[in-house]
């Protein structure tokens, strides 16, 4: 891995597991298998090898090469597991990541004037949100859908309807 690299975040370690240094995570990819597909990734931005991943009821748990020791793990805690964007699999279409939508500008889908910038992308079970941080500063929660926010060229026009 090199630097430069756009990282896109998979996890992030939430404590120690047992005496032998492997990592309790909590998973922002699909799942553990997804993680799991990936044989290097940046720890804190260190490069370490993924070694095993396995799913549990809060997440995953992890063996990194390194780390053999509780005490190691537990200095882990925080640090999170990235891997280039172009480590990811291939999308199909109409498929995104919620990484390729953050930072896109959002301008109203009326006029064209600039809105602000996509923060946050949220999942509450009913279709991803964009939380859009506006230029004053406030941050509002557009529904992801046609219509309403649309993925245009290199960015989003928003129906200022749903800004207020």
């Amino acid at each position: 891995m090199s630097g430069g690299e756009r990282l896109v975040t998979l996890a992030a370690v939430v404590g120690a597991h047992g005496v032998t240094g492997e990592v309790k995570l909590k998973l922002f990819a699909e799942s553990a298998e997804s993680l799991a597909a990936h044989e290097r990734v940046l720890v804190g931005g260190r490069e370490m090898r993924l070694r095993a991943v396995r799913a549990n009821p809060r997440g995953a748990t992890a063996r990194l090469d390194g780390v053999g020791d509780r005490d190691t793990a537990e200095a882990l805690r925080g640090a999170v597991l990235q891997v280039p964007r172009d480590a990811l699999p291939p999308l199909g279409e109409g498929e995104y990541y919620h990484a390729d939508l953050l930072g896109l500008s959002c301008r109203a889908a009326t006029d064209g004037t600039p809105l602000g910038a996509v923060a946050a992308v949220e999942n509450f079970g009913a279709g991803d949100l964009l939380e859009i941080e506006l230029a004053d500063g406030r941050r509002v929660l557009v529904p992801f859908r046609p219509g309403v926010a649309d993925w245009v060229g290199e960015g989003i026009a928003v129906d200022p309807a749903f800004l207020e």
